[in-house]
């Protein structure tokens, strides 16, 4: 038993040895972990003070590599929980859910992160009837680090009724009347004329009457 203690007592040194700075929680855990490259590592919890009319709040989540990853839950400074939010790379990714004081839901947004490595993805596009078919899939160049993709909704935080729902596509809100397929420009596309039509057009371009052969045999 002893052995046992010791070496949990040797792994707690050796990790905290590894961090530039970090606080204990009342249970004895190590918070707020700063490594030795400054950056955030492990559980965290912020506190931000009210200021210019801004309600204050704390938070508490999860950082990896100084950008916060996973579920980050905030309260109010009176303790109510006012959001939940899914962060990947440091941006929301996912649900994101609002609450008022007295815990009623007021909005659910949806988000999808962009890997910082990444210039191109590719997106399902879904069914406006049916949102869990995938109706088609496209490649579209990234140029932020999050995107408004999928269904927002509003509530009556009172009832927990729907009172308004928007759909987005990387940023851009849909319009429910309209087919949100993407449009196959190579579907659509005139053909291209023959050189040798073109060529003879041309030629023959502002006569009054150009004869052609129709492949008839009489007059």
């Amino acid at each position: 038993m002893r052995l046992i203690l010791a070496l949990l007592l040797f792994t707690s040194v050796s990790a905290s040895a590894q961090l530039k700075s970090f606080i204990m929680s009342v249970h004895g855990d190590t918070l707020n972990r700063v490594d030795m490259n400054d950056k955030k590592q492990g559980p965290w919890v912020n506190h931000v003070d009210a200021l210019r009319g801004e309600d204050g709040y704390d938070e508490q989540g999860y950082y990896i590599d100084d950008k916060k990853d996973g579920v980050w839950v905030r309260f109010s400074l009176t303790g109510d929980k006012i959001a939940a939010e899914n962060f990947r790379w440091g941006v929301l990714d996912g649900k994101a859910q609002y609450f008022n004081r007295t815990g009623g839901l007021i909005r659910e947004e949806s988000w999808r992160a962009v890997d910082p490595n990444k210039t191109m993805d590719t997106v399902n596009v879904y069914d406006v009837i049916d949102p869990n078919k995938v109706i088609d899939r496209v490649v579209v160049k990234l140029e932020g680090k999050t995107y408004k993709h999928g269904t927002w909704k509003y509530y009556d935080p009172e009832w927990g009724s729907v009172v308004k729902t928007e759909e987005y596509f990387l940023d851009k809100l849909k319009n429910p009347d309209e087919d949100i397929k993407p449009l196959d420009a190579k579907a659509n596309k005139t053909p291209a004329k023959p050189k040798e039509v073109m060529d003879y057009e041309k030629k023959n371009s502002g006569k009054k009457k150009v004869r052609t052969r129709d492949g008839g045999t009489g007059y």
